[in-house]
């Protein structure tokens, strides 16, 4: 029997997730749907190959692959009207800056694929099914290699002449703070003082931020500025923040409490209510969120 199928990829700095299943299968792998496949981030080459003999090794005779979701690393093109889209700007992954996943792909499994950025389409799972659900404007940003966010409103993310850059938004140093920043462009931007890389300069070999109670305090005061301008600029009704820093026992609630310090009495008007930070309910938010991009464009053929 044929069968209509689709595939989500999400690739990040340090891995790749894949699914194969059909259209209209909305369980999860543990519901009994097909599970994920997971491969390391190391040359576009090899991510090409490994992508579609998964893709390829899940289909019988006889089965269309009808949409391809792609959820990527940036920065990149992701403007659908470029011909230029899915092209991954400078980055410091080696080999990945020039290269174009999306278009590779499309041309290599004969399916359209349809791209959004990693947060952006964790963003729009969260909003669909997860922690942000109900919600009609919603903020994701992820802290972990890098920093990255994205903003959906009604299922619709902004995306204009690129992508939003939100790692690279300045933040304002603590008296004292003299550690060099680890990003090569910006020497005070959230991503070059918060991301993982840039923790890891300030702890001792072995050290962990549940460890270094005035490290997470300083972490928590940058993401809390970070969150306090996505707030006055995006206005979102919530902003969930993910990403393996975020997983820092009680980091999130002192996130809390600086965005709160950073708002000081504005804050009312903006922030809804106590819950306005949170944490993600999806385990893989951007593989979700490229399964809802691929259902959707197979909704349309």
């Amino acid at each position: 029997m044929t069968r209509v199928l689709i595939a989500a990829i999400e690739t990040g700095g340090s891995k790749i997730l894949c699914r194969v299943t059909e259209a209209d299968d909305a369980r999860n792998p543990a519901d009994g749907a097909p599970p994920n496949q997971r491969f390391a981030t190391t040359t576009p080459q090899a991510a090409m190959a490994d992508l579609v003999g998964a893709i390829q090794g899940q289909m019988a005779p006889g089965d269309q692959l009808t949409a391809i979701g792609l959820a990527s690393f940036g920065p990149l093109i992701v403007d659908p009207a470029s011909p230029d889209c899915g092209l991954m700007l400078s980055t410091p992954k080696p080999h990945w800056s020039g290269f174009n996943l999306s278009k590779s792909l499309a041309e290599r499994l004969q399916a359209p694929v349809v791209l959004e950025t990693d947060v952006a389409a964790a963003a729009i799972a969260e909003q669909a099914m997860g922690a942000a659900r109900g919600l009609d404007a919603v903020a994701y940003v992820t802290v972990g290699t890098g920093i990255g966010g994205g903003l959906v409103v009604e299922g619709r993310t902004l995306k204009g002449a690129l992508h939003p850059e939100i790692g690279h938004l300045r933040i304002k140093r603590r008296e004292g703070d003299t550690i060099p920043s680890t990003c090569p462009f910006h020497d005070d931007c959230a991503e070059g003082l918060t991301a993982g890389p840039a923790l890891g300069r300030r702890l001792a070999d072995g050290e962990t931020l549940r460890d270094r109670a005035d490290i997470r305090a300083l972490a928590a005061d940058y993401l809390g500025q970070l969150c306090a301008s996505l707030a006055l600029a995006w206005s979102p009704r919530c902003i969930v923040l993910g990403g393996g820093v975020m997983s820092t026992p009680g980091l999130l609630a002192e996130v809390a409490l600086a965005l709160t310090r950073n708002l000081g009495d504005y804050g009312a008007a903006i922030i809804p209510g106590p819950n306005y930070l949170r944490p993600p309910a999806l385990e893989h938010s951007g593989l979700e969120g490229a399964l809802i991009l691929a259902r959707r464009q197979t909704s349309t053929r």
